[in-house]
């Protein structure tokens, strides 16, 4: 299970977030992102925590979101998926079809 870790300070480690999560299962891995990776040069700083079963995932998100660690208090939701190409192929196809459509009747007129 992906888990969204958002609202995380600056000077929170990847080893201190796998220590955190560490108490409620097994993780396999942990990434922090910050604007030094993004180029936006907003000081958002969040991670992401990938935890062997979902069972230990949605346990951790229950107990860690909310917590203060160092200072703030942190965003823990389960990680949306990034794409999904099935969805995209019927959003595509939608539009063809409404596109389609459109054209006949501009052509039958």
């Amino acid at each position: 299970m992906n888990i969204y870790v958002g609202n995380l300070m600056p000077e929170v480690t990847e080893e201190e977030l796998r220590r955190e999560f560490a108490a409620y299962g097994e993780v396999g891995s942990v990434i922090i992102m910050n604007d030094k990776y993004l180029g936006s040069g907003q000081p958002a700083v969040y991670g992401y925590v990938e935890m062997s079963s979902k069972i230990e995932g949605v346990v951790a998100i229950n107990n860690l979101s909310g917590k203060n660690l160092k200072g703030r208090v942190i965003n823990v939701i389960e990680a949306l998926p990034l794409s999904d190409k099935q969805g995209m192929l019927s959003a595509n196809n939608h539009k063809t079809s409404r596109y389609a459509r459109r054209k006949k009747r501009n052509t039958i007129s």
